[in-house]
């Protein structure tokens, strides 16, 4: 497998991505968390110019994607019901996807996340308990409570190997 920034060529592919991961989470019990379209093409673009958008390719082909920027996320500024394990730089996760189930893509893609940064935050929805299973298999350790702009409320997660 390999791991690249997202291009315009790819923007199709990772919508369907996106598509086909709202479908899994409302039938796993998670129809709460990608709502209304969201990630919308608007936001792809938006983690494209930031330069954090990548796909994880198998076999030649887009199987994965996700976002990882080394930078503060604004809505972790303040963490509930407990804390980060520390202060220092880190990289953000959000938006993991795959176009199928069962084959370790957002693990290899979160492990990626990993190799380039040591100290990583993610968070993902109360419901969606196969994020949250996976994130304890690779080490996560649960930190907290954040919320998103909208007020929603997440499960925060980080992983810091010094």
């Amino acid at each position: 497998m390999d791991i690249r920034k997202t291009e315009e060529r790819d923007i199709e592919k990772v919508l369907s991505i996106y598509e086909q991961a709202r479908k899994f989470m409302a039938e796993a019990g998670n129809p709460g968390q990608w709502t209304g379209g969201y990630p919308a093409e608007e936001d792809l673009r938006r983690d494209m110019e930031r330069g954090g958008s990548y796909v994880c390719l198998e076999n030649g082909e887009i199987a994965a994607t996700f976002f990882f920027l080394v930078a503060e996320e604004p809505t972790y500024r303040v963490i509930r019901e407990g804390k980060w394990l520390n202060e220092e730089p880190y990289g953000v996760v959000h938006r993991v996807a795959s176009a199928s189930r069962g084959r370790g893509l957002a693990s290899y893609c979160l492990s990626w996340c990993l190799e380039q940064c040591h100290n990583v935050r993610i968070d993902t929805h109360r419901d969606n308990i196969p994020m949250q299973n996976m994130l304890g298999k690779l080490g996560f350790v649960r930190c907290g409570i954040v919320y998103m702009e909208d007020g929603s409320e997440r499960i925060a997660f980080q992983r810091c190997d010094e």
